[in-house]
C-alpha cells in the first residue's frame, strides 16, 4: 500500500474532519440532554445523563489530544 505524504493539505483535512467530529459529538450530548434528540424506549432521564457521558467524554478526548500533540 502507498503511503501517503503527510503535506499541509493533509493536515488541514485531518484539522477540520477532527473539528467537525468534536461539534457533532456536542451536538448530539446537547441534544440528548434538552430532549431534542430523544432515544425510542429509553427513558429521558437515562437520555440525559449519556448526553452528560457524550459532552464529557468529547471534552477529555479534546484535552488529551491538544496535550500529545503539544508533547506535553
Amino acid at each position: 500500500m502507498a503511503k501517503v505524504k503527510n503535506t499541509g493539505l493533509h493536515q488541514l483535512l485531518n484539522i477540520a474532519i477532527w473539528i467537525t467530529g468534536i461539534l457533532v459529538s456536542l451536538a448530539v450530548g446537547f441534544g440528548m440532554i434538552s430532549g431534542t434528540l430523544p432515544i425510542w424506549f429509553i427513558p429521558d432521564v437515562i437520555t440525559a445523563i449519556a448526553g452528560w457521558i457524550v459532552i464529557v467524554l468529547t471534552l477529555l478526548g479534546v484535552i488529551i489530544a491538544i496535550v500529545e500533540k503539544t508533547g506535553g
